[in-house]
């Protein structure tokens, strides 16, 4: 298996895994919403010539923040094709994102997501950060990883995601 950024030739499979993974086109849509978007980074997992993963990151921002804050992305969707699950492909992926964000300049990533797959990552509790995310989600389910000690120090309260995330349905 091998992790690399998105090519415009990836872009129809890239659609087919987030469909497939998630059952429904949603999040295949955001993706191809929020693609070249400034800020935004998109990686595929690849096994023999097929792309059978993907993960994206692309911009937060904080309500009542100066706009200068530090840039922090948001990661999703992660989606592996279901034949290719539990082989740690989504894992390979969050920890490559990771660190080709952090190469980026980001300062933090924010997450909404399985607590206990995160958690092993380093993500912790937003609420730990005096953060909250914009949507209703269940206790422990937004998650932030400071990729620098101190990141979010001058950050507090409300995290937006793009308005395409809204706009999807």
């Amino acid at each position: 298996m091998m992790i690399r950024a998105e090519h415009p030739a990836d872009i129809a499979a890239i659609y087919q895994v987030n469909a497939i993974a998630f059952g429904r086109e949603h999040e295949a849509k955001l993706v191809a919403r929020l693609r070249g978007l400034p800020h935004t980074l998109s990686l595929v997992a690849v096994v023999g010539d097929a792309i059978v993963g993907h993960i994206f990151f692309s911009p937060v921002t904080f309500e009542n923040v100066n706009p200068e804050s530090p840039m922090v992305l948001g990661l999703g969707p992660v989606a592996v094709q279901p034949e290719h699950q539990r082989q740690g492909i989504g894992t390979q992926l969050v920890l490559q994102g990771v660190e080709q964000c952090r190469q980026m300049g980001s300062r933090a990533i924010v997450v909404l997501g399985d607590p206990q797959f995160y958690a092993r990552f380093g993500f912790i509790p937003a609420e730990e950060r005096a953060l909250r995310c914009e949507y209703t989600v269940p206790n422990g389910a937004f998650r932030v990883l400071e990729l620098e000690p101190g990141a979010l120090q001058n950050c507090r309260g409300l995290v937006r995601y793009r308005p395409e995330f809204a706009d999807c349905e």
